[in-house]
Parts: C-alpha cells; sequence; structure tokens
C-alpha cells in the first residue's frame, strides 16, 4: 500500500495531474485486456501476482446472505465498473463482491465532461457523471459470455433511470432493465438517490417509491435478493417512510448511502481544475466527508428494523476502522469506491486483516457476530 500511496498516487493525482475518468477508462482497457488474454503469458502472470497481492482469507469473515456466499464483507460500490468490464476480475482483487451499473435500459453518454473531479484535501471526490453507460442490453450480452465462475464470487446490478424516460414512466424503465437482467445478477438494487440524473431523488417519495418497487417485485419470479439504495440527505421521516416500504414490499435490504449533495465542512472551496466555487458545483460528493452521515443513517435502519433488515454499508471507507464502524453500527456487508482510489489496491486485503483482529480483540468468533453491536 505504502508503493502506491507514497509513489504511484502522487505522481498520479498531483504530478502528471491525470483526468479521473480517463484513468479509470484506461484501467477499464487494461481490465478488458486482462479478460480476453487471462488464460495465457504474460496476463495469467498478472493476474497470479493480483491474486497474491489482494486476496487474503480469513475464515471468521465468511457469511451467507440471501442464500448467497459471501468470501468477505468488502465489496466493490456500484459506479465503477458500469458495464460490467471487469465482472470475471474482481474477486481478483480481494473484494467479496462486487456491484455493477449503475444500468440504464437506454444506453447514454452521460453528462458533459470534466464530469469527475478529485478533492485531495477532503479525502473526496465529486462526481456529475449522470448515469454513463452502454445500456440494459449491452450489459446482458456480456454477462452471457462469461465463463462459469469456479468459486462463488456475488455479482450485484445497480438499476437506474434512463435519462429520456420521463419520471410518470419510471416504473416501467426500470422493469425493462430488470426483465433483460434478472437472469444474470445474484442481487438487484434500485438506484433512485444519485443527484446527477433530473429529477431521480424524487422517486424516493413513498408514493414514487413504492409503484416502482411493486412492479419489480412482480416481475421478480425468481426471487432475486431486490435492495433500495438512498441518498444521505434525506430527513429521518424519510428514511422512516423507505424501511416501511421495503418491508412491505419485502425487500432484501437498504444500501445507505449514495453521495451527498451537501457542501459544509469541506477545506476545498475552489473545484480542481476548474476553478469555480464547488458550493455552486453539480454532482454528489463522495468519500470521507459522507463517512460519518452514512454511518448515522445504517444505525437509524439498523435500531428501526431491530436489526431484521439487512443493510449494505458505503461512504468514505478508507481503514477497518471505518469498516468496522459501519458493521457495528448495523451494516451486513460494506462497498468502497472512493477510498478504494486513494488507498490503492491493498486497501482491501489491510480492511480484512483489520477486520479479523478487530474480532480477536472483541472476543468475537464470527462477523455477523459484530454486526449492529454497537447500536443496541
Amino acid at each position: 500500500m505504502d508503493i502506491y500511496r507514497r509513489g504511484i498516487r502522487p505522481l498520479l493525482f498531483s504530478g502528471l495531474k491525470v483526468d479521473p475518468e480517463w484513468l479509470q477508462g484506461r484501467f477499464m482497457q487494461m481490465l478488458t485486456w486482462l479478460e480476453a488474454t487471462g488464460d495465457r503469458p504474460p496476463a495469467a502472470w498478472m493476474l497470479h501476482q493480483l491474486h497474491q497481492l489482494c486476496c487474503t482469507t480469513h475464515p471468521a469473515l465468511r457469511q451467507q446472505l440471501w442464500g448467497l456466499d459471501f468470501d468477505n464483507p468488502v465489496g466493490l460500490a456500484a459506479g465503477f465498473d458500469k458495464d460490467g468490464i471487469g465482472a470475471a476480475l474482481w474477486a481478483h482483487f480481494g473484494f467479496g463482491f462486487a456491484e455493477l451499473g449503475t444500468v440504464t435500459l437506454h444506453g447514454q453518454v452521460g453528462n458533459p465532461r470534466p464530469r469527475l473531479f478529485r478533492l485531495p484535501q477532503d479525502h473526496a471526490a465529486l462526481n456529475r457523471m449522470g448515469f454513463n453507460n452502454q445500456g440494459a442490453n449491452a450489459l446482458a450480452a456480456r454477462l452471457k459470455q462469461l465463463p462459469s465462475p469456479s468459486a462463488p464470487f456475488p455479482l450485484g446490478i445497480n438499476l437506474g433511470k434512463s435519462k429520456i424516460t420521463s419520471l410518470d414512466l419510471a416504473a416501467d424503465d426500470y422493469l425493462g432493465s430488470f426483465r433483460l437482467l434478472k437472469g444474470l445478477g445474484d442481487y438487484f438494487v434500485v438506484n433512485v438517490s444519485s443527484p446527477n440524473t433530473p429529477g431521480l431523488r424524487s422517486l424516493q417519495d413513498a408514493s414514487q417509491l413504492d409503484r416502482i418497487l411493486a412492479r419489480l417485485q412482480h416481475e421478480n419470479t425468481e426471487h432475486k435478493p431486490l435492495l433500495v439504495k438512498i441518498a444521505p440527505d434525506l430527513e429521518w421521516e424519510a428514511i422512516a417512510d423507505i424501511v416501511t416500504l421495503a418491508q412491505t414490499h419485502q425487500l432484501a435490504g437498504i444500501i445507505a448511502t449514495n453521495t451527498t449533495i451537501r457542501r459544509d465542512g469541506l477545506t476545498t472551496h475552489l473545484l480542481p481544475g476548474v476553478g469555480t466555487y464547488l458550493a455552486d458545483e453539480p454532482g454528489g460528493i463522495s468519500g470521507a466527508p459522507l463517512r460519518q452521515r452514512s454511518t448515522d443513517v445504517i444505525r437509524f435502519i439498523y435500531q428501526k428494523t431491530a436489526g431484521t433488515l439487512p443493510i449494505i454499508g458505503v461512504g468514505g471507507i478508507f481503514t477497518a476502522d471505518d469498516a468496522w464502524e459501519k458493521i457495528t453500527a448495523g451494516a451486513s456487508l460494506v462497498q468502497v469506491y472512493t477510498g478504494w482510489l486513494y488507498e490503492g489496491p491493498q486497501l482491501v486485503p489491510h480492511i480484512l486483516t483489520g477486520l479479523a483482529q478487530k474480532l480477536t480483540d472483541h472476543g468475537l468468533t464470527h462477523i455477523h457476530d459484530a454486526v449492529g453491536s454497537a447500536a443496541q
């Protein structure tokens, strides 16, 4: 991890000042090459080295949720692999699961560039990508070509609304994507909380969300785990309403939380590379500034449901302490994105080793014993 943090990250972030989206695009191109040539040198050697560097096994961290086997509780959050390019490879990076998307029924280019910015002083990022992806049909075609994995590795699919679809037809749009993909994902997430599609967050309103969930669950004849991802900026009453809807529609869980539109408490005042005031710029903030609020939302949901509704916690996880805080607040699983970009490929094994040590320090034998232990 020190090699990345002391050498590679300063070079990319400050020295070369590489555009974050361009860099991510090159990384995804590398994954495409690794997937295509991974059965022969030099890609096979690279995958082996990657596995040795990033993968660590701790039996106490294994768990089963929704009938799915998770080797560990740390997953890749939605937004990084929108089109499933690395679907067959994420296990090599040490993740216990990965969430693909956000995918929309209609492919779309997303918002104008630049649309992804690092905020190093705040250990954060601002994104206003706008659900750029190739569409549900393209993702379905890609996933159908995947080889059968030698070991279980749960893949989630995050569903969003197409920008060209009006809000009153949102339920049809989500349903169309789900019909194309329902046999290809292990769990599905209804994303109504991104701040980067006009009007999308209004779908978190109880009446709007009720319609979407009802349509999806009626179609969900295979009983795939269905979750909803919520914004951190909701009032407690609105979160309570969503919890009630989740219980009414027998959802598998809630993902807490998406990015925030709040700008208070940030050290960064001018948007890097643009020079405009950050407070005036659209987009969602991820990373460290989100950490406490997402944990508070996790704790609220856990207490509201007495721990009966599984939670995936995401927002500001950079260390094992951060992950432990979310798990003990009530999260059964956690996800990383911004923290992974800042801390590098050894973040996941570092978190897993730290979590295993936390269990020992607290006299616990298994990770499920820690879930919600600080939220009682």
